[in-house]
């Protein structure tokens, strides 16, 4: 039997709170080729060599599609109001351009009636990485027509799904995608282009802007979109360690928020890089959201680049190319995960206040789309203690004025996680790798519980 660990109760969050778990769909759906599904980036990706650590792929990953009535009872069980999932774009349009896919639809529409008949709003995000391949044969979001093919595809989901769903994020996570997809190569589609990636940033925010007015069109509302964001330390109070830590949150954090909350890049030099009628593309990315969704990990400390004796600099677990200009460092005195990440749960509320400060009366309402942590095991006594702690962190940025409006756990099940493939565990639920059965773990015992006010 799973012990849960004792704690002192949450502090009461505000009535009408949202809690979630959130998914994506290349990470747990597999069934790759069934029912019409077009290729990916990340198929393509994961069948080459070397991409990915333990040599997996998401051919099967944990076949939510034929197992999401189990999964929603799972959320269910685990009392959330919400489920964040994606629809996969291969899925509805296999090309990415073209002929919707009917019977890819179809899931979708089974999975949002499976969910509402459970009680739980389904919040679908549009975008989650995989981009359809034949889409990156053209040139992938370096080119402008990814965009509005975007913008086609997120009208046909509304179409169908529109009558039933409240909330939509258009995107997750153009950062990470623009970095680790388009400038080092480390994630599908596997380009290593550094800065040349600049104008996969522009068109995924465009993308952004016209899937906005096209889920408009439909007479949606509830639109959010969901960024990855965390504090940027610099490594010394040096004129070197300091620039270096500005362009590094330039680039990770003001580059993706400024342009759809300001109307503007946070810098007119890189603004005079990117492709296109910049200025009209602003008025279309910055069109008013319902509410702003971050995603939260962790800070990164950052300084001036290192001498060359000093070794690779290591992002996240990647070694980053000598000729950035910038250096991630280590942030010492903090329990880690394992994915050796730091723990920092007072960086969560940093990094809210911030953006009440930064953005002011700019800034809709606020919802953490993703928050959690890789450990092993089922009696997952860490992954409490994270939860518990950012939870806390939480509520002291909601009284000090920061207006968040919900929160969704990364993740409910163990899953295919990137190019570390099945090795780092996020999930609530753990997933057999062999049997796919669920077990649930510590963690979804202690949540299931601490939500209980």
């Amino acid at each position: 039997m799973t012990t849960v660990p004792a704690s002192s109760p949450l502090p009461r969050f505000p009535d009408g709170f949202l809690w979630g778990v959130a998914t994506s769909a290349p990470q747990i759906e597999g069934a790759v080729d069934e029912d019409g599904r077009g290729r990916s980036t990340w198929d393509v990706f994961a069948a080459q060599a070397g991409h990915i650590k333990d040599g997996s792929d998401a051919r099967v990953a944990t076949d939510h599609y034929h197992r999401y009535r189990e999964d929603v009872a799972l959320i269910e069980e685990l009392g959330v109001g919400a489920y964040r999932f994606s629809v996969a774009w291969p899925r509805v349009v296999p090309d990415g351009a073209g002929t919707v896919n009917g019977a890819g639809l179809d899931f979708y529409d089974r999975l949002v009636d499976t969910l509402l008949a459970a009680g739980i709003a389904p919040v679908p995000t549009l975008f989650h990485w995989d981009t359809p391949q034949a889409l990156e044969e053209g040139g992938g979001w370096l080119a402008r027509d990814t965009a509005e093919h975007f913008a086609a595809y997120a009208d046909a989901v509304a179409a169908r799904l529109g009558d039933r769903v409240e909330r939509w994020i258009t995107l997750n996570e153009p950062a990470e995608l623009t970095l680790l997809g388009y400038g080092l190569g480390q994630h599908a589609p596997g380009r290593a282009l550094l800065f040349d990636a600049l104008p996969a940033a522009h068109h995924l925010l465009l993308g952004h802007g016209l899937a906005v007015q096209a889920l408009r069109a439909r007479g949606a509302t509830g639109i959010g979109i969901a960024n990855s964001h965390g504090p940027t330390w610099p490594a010394s109070d040096s004129a070197a360690d300091t620039a270096a830590a500005d362009l590094y949150d330039l680039l990770l954090n003001r580059l993706f928020a400024d342009p759809l909350l300001l109307g503007r890049y946070p810098d007119d030099g890189l603004a005079a890089l990117l492709p296109g009628p910049v200025a009209d593309d602003l008025a279309v990315i910055s069109a008013p959201l319902d509410w702003y969704g971050i995603n939260y990990y962790q800070p990164t400390r950052i300084g001036a680049p290192l001498p060359d004796t000093a070794g690779p600099a290591d992002f996240a677990g990647i070694a980053l190319p000598p000729e950035l200009p910038f250096s991630p460092r280590k942030i010492e005195g903090y329990p880690r995960t394992a994915f050796d990440w730091p723990v920092v749960p007072e960086a969560l509320t940093e990094l809210l206040l911030s953006f009440r400060d930064r953005y002011g009366a700019s800034l809709p309402p606020i919802l953490i789309t993703e928050n959690g942590c890789s450990y092993d095991g089922i009696d997952d006594t860490e992954r409490i203690a994270f939860l518990d702690g950012h939870l806390r962190a939480l509520h002291r940025a909601i009284e000090a004025g920061a207006d968040v409006r919900g929160y969704f756990v990364w993740t409910l099940l163990d899953n295919f996680e990137w190019a570390e493939g099945y090795a780092q565990r996020f999930g609530l639920v753990h997933v057999d790798p062999m049997t796919l059965a669920r077990t649930r773990k510590a963690s979804f015992h202690w949540l299931r519980g601490a939500l209980r006010f």
